[in-house]
């Protein structure tokens, strides 16, 4: 009798004694008491509820969780069917009172993953017309889909879903408050921290899905886009890393047959490998897919290695050449003659001096003219003792000869394989050039694109 009593009063307007507020809360003490039940008269009836969330802050992306933190104010508004008074009567058109003594509606989100420790906001709002106003902080740890391809260039496109946990459409229906771009507008407006993100965008969605229970349940979902800021990144990972490539680039410059260029190669290496560690920290970690930056630094790591195994290959020509035989002949016409012509970097033209070394025979033969005419002048010597002399000094002269003959094709096949060598250097550096160009137009394409595109 009580209930029927107490509702009875409420489905009419409140009367206030006196235009002040504790005849206001005297007149509102039935409705507390109905608290526990939806605040309409006829149970049939379906409470509209309107929903306006506002991004105040975007605290932090943890990728390798794939977890979203964001500040949000969540404005929730309906009717209350037992609240409704006149205004000059009872003296205002609005009242707050504690949460605690109304029927509030039991909007989640789906996506959270853990407790909200933002602080509560103990009262709420009544309107002469019937109308409970809501408003309430959420620290909101979600779960997202986080797509780190194209990090530090990334858009992440998260989703928030509210609905009521307990109440099909039969009974709750949810809408929106106000728009979308009106929500994204006052949120940039109201935006007190982003870190590294930047808000760029809020879209509204509304579902009704079959629910567990029978029924349908209304569910409107929140996209969230956001965009990393990426010039710590750029500065502290990628020009660092394009500096450091550029000067290995510029190391084949150097002589390798007069300076150590191994060396200096692997003095970079180890830098690189140093930096990368120390700037491991700026770096993503998931397990979902590699992000393009990672393959960048391992490409530019690796070519920086195979810059040092290409030195020893041309060390190694240069400073064992004197050990090797002659080239073969498809290597003398293949390295010589086409790639030498192909990178500009012909066989070096013979001088005099060495067409002369060449012929010793012509220098040898006049001394053994010349002795033989003195031995003429001296007088008739035995035939049998001129003939051993000659003998001797013929043998002597044929040992020269062919001392000189090795030494001149051993002269000729060390600067044949210095030359390879050389030829193959060059090669080598202008194939590097072009790799590292190609790379670059690439991944920088990938990025343009993706980045447009999202």
């Amino acid at each position: 009798m009580d209930c029927l009593k107490a509702a009875q009063y409420s489905s009419t307007m409140l009367h206030c004694s006196n235009p002040n507020t504790p005849s206001m809360l005297e007149a509102l003490s039935p409705v507390f008491n109905l608290k526990a039940i939806r605040p309409v008269v006829n149970i049939t009836t379906v409470t509209n509820v309107g929903l306006f969330l506002t991004v105040f802050g975007i605290m932090g992306v943890d990728e390798k969780d794939q977890l979203l933190t964001t500040f949000l104010w969540q404005d929730v508004e309906w009717e209350n069917e037992f609240t409704k008074w006149d205004p000059e009567e009872c003296g205002t058109s609005r009242i707050s009172v504690p949460r605690t003594n109304l029927w509030v509606p039991d909007i989640i989100i789906n996506e959270i993953m853990d407790e909200n420790t933002a602080p509560k906001v103990p009262y709420t709002y009544l309107l002469s017309d019937g109308t409970v106003s809501d408003s309430q902080p959420i620290k909101a740890i979600t779960s997202c889909r986080l797509d780190i391809y194209l990090f530090p260039f990334d858009i992440q496109n998260c989703t928030l879903s509210f609905n009521s946990f307990t109440l099909s459409s039969n009974d709750l229906q949810l809408h929106l408050a106000g728009t979308p771009e009106r929500m994204f507008e006052y949120s940039k407006s109201m935006m007190a921290t982003m870190g590294e993100w930047e808000l760029i965008g809020i879209a509204v969605k509304k579902y009704t899905l079959p629910s567990t229970a029978s029924g349908f349940d209304d569910i409107i979902h929140f996209y969230i886009s956001l965009r990393r800021q990426p010039m710590i990144y750029v500065v502290n990972l990628l020009l660092p890393s394009c500096f450091l490539i550029t000067v290995d680039l510029f190391s084949f410059i150097l002589p390798p047959n007069t300076v150590d260029r191994s060396v200096f190669k692997m003095t970079l290496i180890l830098g690189y490998t140093v930096f990368l560690l120390i700037m491991n920290d700026l770096l993503p970690i998931t397990e979902n897919n590699l992000p393009l930056i990672n393959v960048f630094l391992s490409m530019c790591l690796a070519m920086m290695v195979a810059s040092l195994l290409e030195t020893i290959v041309i060390t190694n020509f240069l400073c064992g050449s004197s050990n090797y035989s002659r080239a073969p002949r498809w290597i003398r016409v293949l390295v010589l003659k086409i790639l030498g012509r192909l990178v500009c970097l012909r066989p070096k033209p013979r001088d005099q001096n060495d067409t002369v070394i060449q012929n010793p025979v012509p220098q040898v033969s006049s001394p053994v003219t010349e002795e033989y005419k003195t031995l003429e002048q001296k007088g008739p010597l035995s035939e049998d003792k001129t003939l051993l002399e000659l003998r001797s000094l013929g043998r002597v002269l044929q040992a020269i000869r062919l001392q000189m003959e090795q030494h001149l094709s051993k002269t000729q096949s060390t600067e044949e394989w210095i030359q390879i060598g050389l030829i193959i250097d060059r090669l080598l550096f202008i194939l590097y050039i072009i790799f590292i160009t190609v790379s670059f137009i690439t991944i920088i394409i990938i990025w343009v694109i993706s980045y447009n595109a999202a």
